[in-house]
């Protein structure tokens, strides 16, 4: 039976979701699953982002979980998961494009010095701040290349940027030249000017990014962060933004989100913080999105961004 129940963001969400799913999706039979009368016997999906406590124990008869987020750290590591029952992370063209934006941002913010010139309006400031290199001068690094750091480096790549990158395991690739395993980071982390944080959050990336890491980068390399929180060990990448290990950093992602009052990342002056919103579709294109995937499911096919517990995304 091909119905999809939606529980993502809660029940006051569910018209703006009803709405996304009537414009690209008329012919997916959908419902809330908020709905009193609803019974998860009667739909075999069901669309997520953070369900309430002990909802997900109701979730273990569907065929398959969809997920409005990339990362789905927050639903496989708790107690309620179905193990199981198969999860699909979100994707699309969409939000690959819309990642490439935000770090084609980040990036030329990094270059130009753009968080200098707002410093400099907030305290009605008029200086010049001359620059000497520009991106085809540049080389960006970027850690992980999946679905979305694939897209990320070829972007930047057809924007005049020198592109490399650094993934785990070995891979056909014949636009952007890539580093592999433990010995090909080592060559990789010196070479590049900007590097970009793509990586998914599994035990044996969390806190990868380290002070014995940053160690590996030259001094004055840019740091952009839309991969994980929790890849940052936090004293060590303020101690080498300090140094100028790090000469300036964009952080969509931070360890505890929303990021607390009392931290120190807030009034860095090398810091630029965005709240978690580098890749955020419109509801239009995660229903699309969401939409395929079942249907590719139907059809006995594996969507690309199927998690698979043994890698950890």
């Amino acid at each position: 039976m091909k119905k999809l129940a939606v529980s993502a963001d809660g029940p006051d969400a569910w018209e703006s979701w009803r709405e996304a799913f009537a414009r690209v999706a008329l012919d997916l039979p959908i419902i809330s699953w908020f709905d009193p009368a609803f019974d998860p016997a009667d739909a075999s999906y069901v669309l997520v982002w953070e369900p309430p406590a002990g909802e997900m124990t109701r979730m273990a008869s569907m065929r398959a979980i969809l997920s409005t987020g990339a990362g789905v750290n927050h639903l496989v590591n708790r107690p309620d998961f179905p193990a199981g029952v198969p999860l699909v992370r979100m994707g699309g063209d969409q939000t690959a494009v819309l990642m490439a934006d935000y770090v084609m941002w980040a990036a030329i913010g990094l270059l130009r010095d753009a968080k200098s010139w707002t410093r400099q309006q907030e305290q009605h400031v008029w200086h010049r701040l001359p620059v000497f290199r520009n991106s085809a001068e540049t080389r960006i690094g970027i850690l992980g290349f999946g679905n979305l750091g694939a897209a990320v480096a070829r972007r930047l790549a057809a924007a005049g940027f020198i592109v490399s990158a650094w993934c785990r395991s070995p891979r056909e690739e014949k636009q952007i030249p890539l580093f592999f395993g433990e010995k090909g980071l080592s060559e990789f982390l010196p070479t590049v000017d900007i590097l970009v944080n793509l990586l998914p959050s599994t035990t044996q990336t969390r806190h990868i990014i380290d002070a014995e890491f940053l160690s590996r980068l030259k001094p004055g390399t840019g740091f952009i962060n839309v991969g994980r929180g929790d890849h940052v060990v936090e004293e060590d990448f303020l101690a080498a933004l300090s140094s100028g290990q790090l000469d300036g950093a964009v952080l969509d992602v931070v360890a505890t989100e929303p990021l607390p009052a009392g931290s120190p990342l807030w009034d860095h002056p090398r810091i630029t913080l965005t709240p978690h919103m580098a890749s955020e579709a419109s509801r239009d294109a995660q229903a699309a999105y969401v939409a395929h995937a079942i249907t590719e499911l139907e059809e006995g096919r594996t969507p690309p961004l199927l998690y698979h517990p043994e890698r950890g995304y």
